[in-house]
C-alpha cells in the first residue's frame, strides 16, 4: 500500500510541475514576471519553484517537491498568507482559472 501511495504522490508532483510551467508561460504572455525552476531532469521533474511578481510589491510563490507543497503570497516583503498541501493546490487552481477568464485582471483576482 505505501509503495502505491508513494508512486501516486510522485505522479501528483509531476503533474503539478507541468502545470506550474504552463502557468508561468501564461503569466509571461500577459506581461507578468513569472518563473518556474524545475528540479530533476527535464523529462522527470521531481519538484519545482514557481514565483510570480504581480506588481505593486505583490508576489506569489508555489513550491512542490517530494517533501511537500506550499503556496505563499506576500506584499512588500511581508507574508500575507501561506497554504500547504491541498489548500495550496486550490490556490494554484484559482490562479489558473483567472488566467482563462479574460475579463478579470489576474492580479486583482489573486489578491481577492
Amino acid at each position: 500500500m505505501f509503495a502505491r501511495l508513494a508512486e501516486h504522490y510522485r505522479s501528483v508532483v509531476e503533474d503539478l510541475v507541468m502545470s506550474l510551467r504552463a502557468l508561468a508561460d501564461g503569466l509571461q504572455q500577459q506581461g507578468f514576471a513569472a518563473t518556474c525552476y524545475v528540479c530533476g531532469d527535464d523529462r522527470d521533474g521531481h519538484g519545482a519553484s514557481f514565483v510570480a511578481d504581480l506588481g505593486e510589491g505583490h508576489m506569489v510563490r508555489f513550491l512542490v517537491s517530494d517533501y511537500g507543497i506550499s503556496w505563499v503570497e506576500s506584499r512588500n516583503g511581508h507574508e500575507l498568507v501561506k497554504f500547504e498541501g491541498a489548500e495550496a493546490i486550490q490556490e494554484l487552481e484559482r490562479v489558473a482559472a483567472a488566467l482563462q477568464t479574460p475579463s478579470a485582471p489576474v492580479a486583482a483576482t489573486i489578491s481577492a
